[in-house]
């Protein structure tokens, strides 16, 4: 049986009508989007890694990256936490790590400043000169090669423990300075005849007894 003319041109426009609609109803629900509260890539699993003719200087670990643009700010999420990894420009060897429980990295579209922050339980250990910094928010500004922070500060060492408010160094953490310290700080007697193990860069085997 043959479908008359004018069914099928009711079947066209129907579809086309519908395909016309499906296109306004997505195009409208884009406009809905806030393009600063979401992210336009999301990446499981990163690793970074900062290289110098082949020299490896920096590594950066997170379970979760999200990516963000709002007008001439971008920047890159970490809402699992991040892992930070220095090494020694002379001899390659790991002297500092940074961990957070999230952090973000800003970067803006004609330069500037190139900031990083960390929040929640952030923890800088100087491997080499075993000295650790404990605080609850720390920036990172790699342009300038920096770290600080205004919040409370636990500094560890092998001689001792003091606190305070505010810290300045170097990205390393090799001279780092509390800016507000408490009156009482704890010293640790520290045993000149201890011998203390690099494990982190330390190669095997331990000598024999």
């Amino acid at each position: 049986m043959r479908v008359p003319r004018i069914f099928n041109a009711i079947a066209s426009t129907l579809v086309l009508a519908f395909v016309v609609y499906s296109c306004r109803s997505n195009l409208a629900e884009a406009q809905k989007l806030d393009l600063s509260v979401t992210p336009i890539q999301v990446v499981d699993t990163m690793l970074l890694i900062n290289s110098d003719n082949g020299r490896l200087k920096m590594r950066v670990e997170a379970l979760r990256m999200e990516v963000y643009e709002y007008d001439t700010l971008s920047y890159n999420y970490f809402p699992l936490g991040i892992n930070v990894f220095g090494y020694n420009e002379d001899d390659g060897l790991l002297e500092t790590t940074i961990v957070a429980d999230e952090a973000r990295h800003n970067k803006y579209a004609h330069g500037g400043d190139d900031i990083w922050s960390a929040y929640g339980n952030v923890v800088v250990k100087n491997i080499l000169k075993r000295e650790k910094i404990e605080t609850d928010t720390l920036y990172w500004d790699a342009k300038n090669k920096e770290i600080w922070t205004d919040c409370y500060v636990r500094l560890s060492s092998p001689d001792g423990v003091m606190q305070g408010y505010g810290m300045r160094s170097d990205e390393m953490a090799r001279n780092s300075i509390l800016l507000h310290p408490f009156d009482n700080t704890f010293f640790v007697n520290s045993d000149s005849t201890k011998v203390v193990i690099d494990t982190l860069n330390f190669i095997g085997p331990f000598q024999k007894k």
